[in-house]
């Protein structure tokens, strides 16, 4: 099963109708699609009203891939609000239950970043994480070319495998070190994350304010070619697991929601438009 979906909600403004409340927007974003990341939940543990909200404005069979929380993957700066790294653990652990619980967290991301390079400290600290989440589905994501070098690549994916890593494949540009290849092989049967980061290499390492950068980096729109190319690799990769989650991430020109339809099309799924007049909200 492939499942399509986009990296937040609440910035896709061409699945809105004019004036939708953002209270009532992941209502609507799953009527379109059966998945989507968190990304607020890296930012911030999420309180339990927010995880509840969630659940209630989303259907049985709507799931979720939240972003660990930046303190548990080391992009922090600063002084964290925890006072040991079991207290933050734990505080994400009690965050997400509810929607573990219910059989609808499809996977707790960890996405690292582009300095944590393939060495034996960084592998120690891989495997305490995923003793710290428990029962947790988990998917890896590196931003390190080291990991996939020619001398490391097989012994990478071998030790997501052994140690239970969900592999979360990259789309993205090819910009020296600081990215990674689209590698395309699973480490579980169970679950593969693929992810839409455009290939904007020009933008991609540019520097400056959080919210310039983002302007930029995931600037680009898939072509029908790459989609199409897309599309052979993903029902290969279907071959090797049950379930692919496909998040789209290249939203800094409102490009995310058109080619995640896109996709839907070509993989023969055509979830029926809700136009503007018609969407009720409160149905």
């Amino acid at each position: 099963m492939i499942l399509i979906g986009l990296a937040g909600w609440g910035d896709h403004d061409d699945l809105y109708p004019d004036g939708t409340p953002a209270g009532d927007k992941l209502k609507v974003y799953s009527r379109h699609f059966p998945v989507v990341e968190v990304d607020s939940s890296f930012y911030a543990v999420q309180p339990e009203r927010n995880i509840a909200k969630w659940l209630r404005d989303t259907p049985g069979h709507f799931s979720f891939v939240f972003k660990a929380y930046q303190g548990m993957t080391g992009h922090a700066r600063g002084k964290l609000p925890y006072a040991t790294a079991d207290e933050m653990f734990d505080s994400f652990h009690l965050s997400i239950g509810p929607v573990h619980r219910a059989g609808r967290l499809k996977a707790v991301l960890f996405q690292y970043p582009p300095w944590f390079d393939c060495c034996k400290k960084h592998v120690e600290l891989l495997k305490r994480t995923r003793e710290r989440m428990g029962d947790v589905p988990v998917a890896l994501e590196f931003r390190h070319q080291s990991w996939f070098r020619p001398a490391y690549i097989e012994k990478t994916l071998a030790f997501m495998e052994r140690e239970g890593w969900i592999h979360s494949i990259c789309d993205e540009p090819q910009a020296g070190e600081g990215s990674v290849p689209t590698v395309e092989r699973v480490t579980s049967h169970t679950r593969t994350i693929v992810r839409f980061h455009g290939r904007n290499a020009e933008g991609w390492n540019r520097q400056g304010k959080r919210d310039e950068w983002r302007a930029v980096r995931y600037l680009y729109r898939y072509s029908e070619a790459e989609l199409e190319e897309w599309k052979a690799r993903l029902i290969r990769l279907e071959k090797q697991c049950e379930e692919i989650c496909v998040l789209f991430n290249n939203n800094s020109g409102g490009d995310a929601a058109s080619n995640a339809k896109q996709l839907q099309q070509m993989l023969g799924q055509e979830p029926e438009p809700l136009p503007p007049s018609q969407i009720e909200l409160d149905s």
